[in-house]
């Protein structure tokens, strides 16, 4: 197939897209950056209108700036929507004047479309909790939807907490805890849903390759743990202390609005992936930790 990825740049986009090329597709990304490093065989525009020779057959979008770097300032707030949403309508809209628009749209989301929800399991089912991750996500994945209007098949990939060592969440974890200074966040019993990177890459190539998904599906390893179980797992495995919990006013403090990212609690379970034959290869923390670590 030849496929193109917005925001193949990133966490994500640069583990999918050496994936995709090495399986044998196309691969164009489309970035912003001028000469950007990607991989071998992988070919870059900065435009729509400079791709050139057969349209694409299916589209990867995952472009937005990062949501967890910076407070939430409005200014911040607004750059994080528009980063998205305008980028899937500019996508959109480039499809609606094609004469024959890409099959697939897989359209990035993130489990903060739930909000907080507490103990409860999260499937795609799940009524969303109003809030700020809640309206972005709700209003990114309308944006995709609208491609459907053009008989274009979309996924929304709702997305837990990507785990690796070279990027993500955890490259920012693994310096305090292996000093010994990490802890659980607050009470440590929110639940903190997570997927290990070659696994997301993995749902994004099935998702490409499976015409009969469509719609939402949550995107995180089948067995989420609370924080404080994160915690203890990933000290175990760098063999160091965590005796050292943040509490949940001074992450106010420190963080603003943007402490609700490590606070929330959502313990989301991949029902659809799971119901339709997707294979995990890293279902537990414990074994992601050790191949992420070793």
């Amino acid at each position: 197939m030849r496929i193109l990825v917005s925001g193949g740049t990133g966490f994500i986009g640069q583990a999918l897209c050496p994936q995709l090329a090495q399986d044998g597709h196309d691969v164009i990304v489309w970035s912003r950056q001028e000469n950007p490093d990607v991989a071998e065989g992988v070919t870059t525009v900065q435009r729509l209108d400079e791709l050139s020779g057969p349209d694409p057959d299916a589209v990867i979008n995952l472009a937005g700036a990062s949501i967890a770097d910076g407070r939430w300032t409005e200014e911040r707030k607004r750059l994080l929507v528009d980063s998205r949403v305008e980028t899937t309508g500019k996508l959109v809209e480039w499809m609606r004047a094609m004469e024959s628009p890409p099959k697939a749209l897989i359209s990035a989301s993130a489990v903060g479309y739930y909000g907080e929800q507490g103990d409860r399991v999260i499937t795609e089912e799940t009524p969303p909790a109003s809030g700020f991750t809640h309206d972005l996500c709700d209003q990114w994945e309308k944006e995709a939807l609208k491609a459907e209007a053009l008989g274009v098949r979309v996924c929304l990939v709702r997305t837990g907490v990507v785990l690796d060592r070279d990027g993500g969440a955890l490259a920012k974890m693994l310096l305090p805890f292996k000093m010994g200074t990490g802890g659980r966040l607050g009470s440590g019993k929110h639940y903190f849903p997570w997927i290990h990177r070659a696994d997301i890459v993995g749902i994004y190539q099935w998702l490409v390759g499976n015409e009969q998904a469509y719609g939402a599906y949550n995107a995180s390893a089948p067995k989420p743990v609370t924080n404080a179980e994160f915690t203890r797992a990933l000290g175990r495995a760098l063999k160091r202390p965590t005796l050292l919990p943040m509490p949940e006013p001074v992450l106010r403090l420190l963080f603003g609005e943007m402490s609700e990212l490590l606070l929330v609690s959502n313990r989301m379970m991949p029902k659809r992936l799971l119901d339709e034959g997707f294979e995990f290869r890293y279902p537990e923390l414990k074994q992601a930790l050790h191949a992420i670590l070793s």
